[in-house]
């Protein structure tokens, strides 16, 4: 049973959180940012285990007026829920393939703001560096949380790759252009893999083991499946 604290006293996320730009963007100047905002992401090793990791996912209203944001933090390594936020905003920003996270990100960012703990690692379900621009929603969220970042979605946006085989923990690279953006992972035996990118301050070595250690029984790793029940949740009241 998840217990939503969108109403407690807010943590200080909203002191920390890097402000990097307004959202009050045209098409071309979003473009122009994600080709600037992407040199920024960092690759490093993770300098330690997570304890605390939390997933985000999105869902749209209804009458796709309205996006919401959830998010779950979960203690390893049982997957113990910690605590869960969420948000709710208007759309702002039309649907523009590649510009995703300029609809997305103001949302997942509140709902971040709302946390009272301070979770060691995100999971988003998005993409992180595996985007033509290498900034998709994870790697543009991880810069503002300036935290260790994973994007793991459910489907490829761009890149070519060998299909992995079919048991589970098999992965293979995704490529673009002769760069390595990303794995795609078969999280389960028979089941489709998952698509995975670094999103900031990490490894897609380190993005590749924590995935798969997230993924004990399902396809999607714990903190974005327990993300995508609960915005599913809200979505119906909404």
């Amino acid at each position: 049973m998840f217990i939503d604290n969108s109403q407690s006293i807010v943590f200080d996320y909203q002191q920390s959180m890097k402000k990097l730009h307004s959202w009050n963007l045209s098409y071309s100047d979003a473009r122009d940012l994600q080709e600037s905002l992407a040199s920024k992401v960092k690759f490093i090793p993770l300098k330690k285990q997570p304890k605390l990791i939390a997933g985000i996912d999105c869902a749209f209203s209804k009458d796709g007026k309205k996006i919401i944001a959830a998010v779950v933090v979960l203690k390893l390594p049982d997957f113990v829920p910690v605590e869960t936020t969420s948000a709710l905003r208007k759309v702002t920003f039309p649907y523009i393939p590649g510009l995703l996270s300029f609809r997305e990100a103001p949302v997942c960012i509140a709902a971040v703001e709302k946390l009272k703990t301070k979770p060691d690692l995100f999971i988003i379900d998005g993409q992180g560096i595996a985007h033509p621009r290498r900034l998709g929603l994870a790697a543009h969220l991880g810069l503002f949380f300036d935290k260790p970042t994973i994007g793991c979605a459910k489907s490829r946006l761009t890149g070519t790759f060998e299909e992995p085989p079919v048991q589970k923990g098999t992965h293979n690279p995704l490529k673009d252009r002769g760069q390595v953006i990303g794995a795609v992972i078969r999280t389960r035996t028979n089941v489709k893999p998952v698509f995975v990118s670094v999103g900031n301050k990490c490894l897609l070595k380190d993005a590749i083991k924590i995935t798969l250690s997230c993924a004990v029984k399902y396809r999607l790793p714990e903190p974005t499946r327990l993300a995508h029940q609960f915005v599913s949740k809200l979505k119906l009241k909404t």
